[in-house]
Parts: structure tokens; C-alpha cells; sequence
């Protein structure tokens, strides 16, 4: 028997169980987490055209520019528990209207900043805006994977990553465009000959370009804020249990109990860096080829692109073709054969407008690689959870903070070595990837 039964625990009234909705509030549900996903790209994804923009204007070492990675995304650490918490005693859409408010005065962060040129500051408010962030992933994660069938999860979870790497697509070009002019190239190599007083003057006029764009956004995520708030989105009850899983789960007193939900977040931990590093760093990596910032920016936008690509194909083939597993099995393996590449791969290409080492292509299709490990990695990691679900999907958001430490070590491997040496950061990652989806999510016990 697979009945189903409800937890109402500390549970408000208000909770529906998915069981409940209609295909068209189950349609409209998608369509806003979807819009939620899409400003999660916007807002992290333009990052990668931040960092080299910071390491220009700040006058920046390699690592000292990947602590924009690292202040955003460490706050997933700090707060990803807390937000379970939080999001469980204001309830989802008023919790999400907070979380996007946070944003906002991130993003407001950014005019003292930028009026004092102080990247101590920026690092505050980016470390804002993820804290913003935090709260909102732990709501929308657990909501889309449990909004369905479990054995579609990985094509929901390829929806809404299409809506976030479309952003993320958008947010490097866009922002390049506003910040960026035709003469900056220019500028960029005067900057080694002017005298100080003259740099100065130059570098504060071009970190002030930052001021009318994060103006705009925190007023956008404000709008946002009240926007989700009054929204049709229904608070559904991500905690259902099976009979069975009630039973299975009935001598369960932590989260700590669930093994494969806690080498789950490692491989949380370990996918998000990967991801991060092919996307934030493939600009540093076009420049030591001769490819300037005006010319690399693109270099992002064509990993997303990839990365698209590859959720489009998991939305068409799983489950009817291959399984979520067979799916996280072949893209793991996939991502270290390409870093193998990245690092050993020799010669000149001409592609897309662009003359470069073939290497750099195979940067790019990590994105490929990337692209269905995240959707593969939440249905197994919160398979059978049942009344510990909402907790141990803010476990796996804390997870994310390992956007905020790998590229620190590609960062510190880059001024060491060399840009392309310190890709050798992403084989272990991979391998422990590989070891998740072909065993570790089977694990039940530590025994």
C-alpha cells in the first residue's frame, strides 16, 4: 500500500498538498518559480562579467577578484538553515517577498561602493544579496522538485534551469553593454602608463558606472518582492510522506541520519563550483590568450548557451528515453573527460569570430556537462525524506557555498601556476561526482 498522508506538525492551516491542485494551478506554480529561477540567473550570473570588471577597476590580484564569488555565495552557508526556519514560520510567499527585499539592499549597497571605489563594501553588498538569494532557493528548490511526478523531476528542475542560464545568458551581455564602452579597450592600457593621480580619477569614473544599473535592480527586486507576495502561487506542503516512507523513517531523529541526502550536498557543494569556475573564469582564461575584455565578454553567454542546450535535451529524453540516474551518470563522466581536455588539449582554432587555444572550447562545453548534474543530484539527495524534506533541502542549499570556496582555490592555483594549470581543480570534483552517481546516492545507512 502507498498511501499518502500528511505532517501537520507545526504546520500553518494554510499548506495544500500537491495532490490538490489543478493542472492549471500546477501550470501557473511552474510558470512563477520559473520567472523566481530566471532573476536567480540575472542576479548570479553576472558575476562573471563583475570579476574581471572589479580586478580592472580595484586593481585586483586573481584571488582577491574571486571573493565576488566568495561573498556571494558564502552566505548560502550562513543562512541556508536559518531561511528553513524563517520561510517555516512566515510562510513561503512572505518569506520570498523578504528574501527579494534583502536583494534589493544588496544591490543599494552598491552606490556607496562605488561612490568611495571601497571593494570591501561591494564584497557587503554582494554578500546581501546572496543572503537575499539563500532564502529564496530554499523556498523554490524543494517546491519545484515535489510539484509533480518524482520521476519528472529532473525535466522540471531542466525548465527552470533554461529560465536561469537564459538569464545568465543576458545579465553578462546586458551589464557589459551598460558598463562597458568601445573606447575601454583603450583606456584599459593607458591605465599602465597614467600617473596616479590621473589612474585614480579614471578608475573612479569607471567603477561609478555600476550606480544606475544596481539602482535599477534593487527597484526591480523591491517590485518583485510584492509582486510574488500577492501572487497566485499557493503555499503547498513540500513534507508528504508515504506510508511507507513514515515507517521507514520512523526512528529518524536527524537529518544527519540520511547519508546519501548528506553526500547529496557534497556533490552539491562540489557541482555548483564547477559550474561557477567554467563560467566566471573563461574571461581571465581568454585574456591569456590575447583576447580582450571588450572581445571575451561573449565567452559566458556561449558556456549558458551549452548549458541550455544540454537541459533541452534532458527535458526531451528523460524519463522516456534514459533515466534521472543514467542522465547524472553520463554528464559526471562527461565533465572529466572535457577538463581532461581543457588541460591537455594542444592547438589553434578559429570558431564563432574567435582565434584561440582549443582548450578554451572545451571550458565551454563543461556548460554542457553541467547542465543536468544539478537536476540529477535533487531527486536522489531528497528521495524518502518525508517530514525532514524542508531541512534537508536547506542542507543542500548550504551546499551552493561551494560557488564561494572553489574558485578561491582556482583563483590562488592561477597566481601560483597558470590560468590553464589551475583548471586541474575541477578533476577531483568530478571524480566524487562520478562516485555520487553510481553509488553514493544509494547509501542508507553509514553502517
Amino acid at each position: 500500500m502507498n498511501k499518502t498522508i500528511e505532517v501537520t506538525t507545526n504546520k500553518p492551516t494554510s499548506l495544500v498538498a500537491v495532490s490538490s491542485l489543478s493542472k492549471r494551478d500546477t501550470v501557473i506554480s511552474i510558470l512563477i518559480i520559473g520567472l523566481l529561477f530566471f532573476i536567480f540567473g540575472f542576479v548570479s550570473w553576472v558575476n562573471a562579467i563583475l570579476i574581471p570588471y572589479f580586478k580592472i577597476a580595484c586593481e585586483l590580484t586573481h584571488f582577491k577578484a574571486y571573493l565576488v564569488t566568495f561573498a556571494f555565495y558564502i552566505s548560502y552557508f550562513f543562512m541556508s538553515v536559518p531561511a528553513s526556519f524563517f520561510l517555516k514560520k512566515v510562510g513561503f510567499k512572505k518569506g520570498m517577498m523578504f528574501g527579494f527585499w534583502t536583494m534589493a539592499v544588496g544591490a543599494f549597497i552598491f552606490v556607496p561602493a562605488a561612490y568611495t571605489r571601497t571593494y570591501e563594501i561591494f564584497l557587503i553588498g554582494l554578500f546581501t544579496i546572496g543572503v537575499g538569494l539563500a532564502i529564496l532557493q530554499t523556498a523554490a528548490n524543494p517546491y519545484i522538485t515535489v510539484l509533480g511526478p518524482k520521476e519528472r523531476a529532473a525535466q522540471r528542475i531542466s525548465i527552470m534551469g533554461i529560465c536561469n542560464k537564459g538569464a545568465g545568458i543576458l545579465a553578462p551581455i546586458i551589464f557589459a553593454a551598460v558598463i562597458l564602452k568601445a573606447n575601454d579597450t583603450e583606456l584599459f592600457t593607458q591605465l599602465a602608463t597614467m600617473g596616479e593621480a590621473e589612474k585614480n580619477t579614471a578608475l573612479d569614473a569607471l567603477i561609478r558606472r555600476v550606480i544606475v544599473p544596481y539602482t535599477c535592480i534593487g527597484v526591480v527586486l523591491l517590485g518583485l518582492g510584492l509582486l510574488v507576495r500577492y501572487s497566485p502561487l499557493p503555499d503547498i506542503n513540500t513534507e508528504q510522506e508515504t506510508a511507507e516512507v513514515a515507517l521507514a523513517n520512523s526512528d529518524k531523529t536527524s537529518i544527519l541520519q540520511f547519508p546519501h541526502l548528506i553526500l547529496g550536498a557534497f556533490a552539491i557543494f562540489l557541482h555548483v563550483g564547477t559550474q561557477v569556475i567554467a563560467i566566471d573564469t573563461i574571461i581571465g582564461y581568454a585574456n591569456s590568450m590575447h583576447i580582450d575584455l571588450m572581445e571575451a565578454k561573449v565567452f559566458p553567454s556561449y558556456t549558458l548557451f551549452v548549458t541550455i542546450c544540454g537541459y533541452i535535451l534532458g527535458i526531451i529524453f528523460i524519463p522516456k528515453f534514459i533515466s534521472q540516474v543514467n542522465t547524472l551518470r553520463l554528464f559526471t563522466l562527461m565533465g572529466a573527460v572535457f577538463t581532461l581536455f581543457i588541460l591537455f588539449a594542444k592547438g589553434q582554432v578559429s570558431f564563432l569570430g574567435h582565434t584561440s587555444d582549443v582548450s578554451i572550447w572545451f571550458v565551454v562545453l563543461l556548460g554542457l556537462a553541467n547542465s543536468l548534474v544539478w537536476a540529477g543530484i535533487w531527486p536522489l539527495a531528497l528521495d524518502g525524506l518525508g517530514r525532514f524534506t524542508k531541512i534537508g533541502a536547506s542542507v543542500m542549499i548550504m551546499g551552493l557555498c561551494g560557488n564561494a570556496i572553489l574558485p578561491l582555490f582556482y583563483g590562488y592555483f592561477a597566481d601560483a601556476y597558470d590560468v590553464r594549470t589551475a583548471y586541474w581543480v575541477l578533476f577531483p570534483c568530478y571524480l566524487y561526482l562520478v562516485f555520487y552517481a553510481f553509488r553514493g546516492h544509494r547509501i542508507r545507512s553509514w553502517k
